[in-house]
């Protein structure tokens, strides 16, 4: 435990600091920095007992990099390209315009007929102005970018890394710790029947949530429409988790494939009469 601790620290300082980008990005943030810096801690410290620990206790994939820093960085990078598109209040920068056009752009590409963008956009207050509804195209086209990009980084990481990188090496039960190995069936086919249903979440969760997040909002009398920071925060999250359920769902049946031919190798050898152990 002592010796993951130095990486445990970092990580959690590099989650903290996720979590304050926004607020530090976006002027007029600073009226909810308790929030803020609560829930900066709060990740930090779950990840820093996670990591520090000798098996994690939710955190799937510990040991199996590059998973959770693509996650990781889909996160930083939504957070932080959505909060610079709006930081720049009456004037901004050149990177700030820059951002927020390839938003407009990519958010209007994808507006289309039952996309989840427009479902969003037909999901807003009736009160809500052109300029609001331009302002969350463009949250929603950065976010998606960010979403393709990691899914594709992952998907190039399985193919030139052979993720899971360590192969035999890998602990199937430690880096699933929800998993439970006791559990009947082959772990063949519930890795893969697992991993199905998680892509299967993946499609139907943007257009879940928005709905979800509408009533809970008026629920507690909330809109990301007064505020650059929760709207940041909502969009970021929208895109976030249904990029998190097909990276698991890729994940999973890359550990069924990966145990499958371990198997057959197994087989092989044990029906080969000239195999003779080193």
């Amino acid at each position: 435990m002592i010796r993951q601790l130095p990486g445990a620290c970092l990580r959690a300082l590099l989650v903290v600091v996720m979590v304050a980008t926004p607020s530090l990005l976006l002027p007029g943030a600073t009226d909810i920095s308790e929030i803020t810096i609560l829930a900066a801690l709060v990740a930090g410290a779950f990840v820093l007992s996670e990591y520090a620990a000798p098996a994690p206790n939710l955190l799937e994939f510990r040991s199996a990099p590059p998973y959770n820093r693509i996650r990781f960085a889909i996160l930083l990078a939504m957070l932080t390209l959505i909060a610079v598109a709006f930081s720049g209040g009456g004037g901004g920068s050149v990177l700030q315009r820059l951002v927020l056009a390839v938003g407009l752009l990519l958010g209007g590409a994808t507006d289309f007929v039952l996309s989840p963008i427009w479902l969003i956009l037909r999901l807003m207050p009736t009160e809500a102005t052109p300029v609001q509804a331009q302002t969350v195209r463009a949250a929603a086209g950065l976010a998606y970018l960010v979403g393709l990009v990691g899914l594709s980084v992952f998907a190039i990481a399985i193919r030139v890394l052979g993720w899971p990188a360590r192969g035999d090496a890998l602990n199937i039960w430690i880096n699933l710790p929800t998993c439970d190995p006791n559990a009947r069936g082959d772990v063949v086919a519930r890795l893969r029947r697992a991993g199905a249903v998680n892509i299967s979440l993946g499609i139907l969760a943007p257009y879940l949530m928005p709905p979800l997040a509408l009533l809970g909002a008026r629920a507690f009398g909330l809109s990301m429409l007064r505020s650059d920071l929760l709207l940041v925060w909502v969009m970021s999250l929208w895109a976030f988790l249904p990029v998190c359920l097909f990276l698991r769902g890729i994940a999973l049946r890359r550990l069924a494939l990966t145990i499958a031919l371990r198997r057959r190798r197994r087989a092989e050898v044990d029906a080969d009469p000239g195999f003779l152990p080193a």
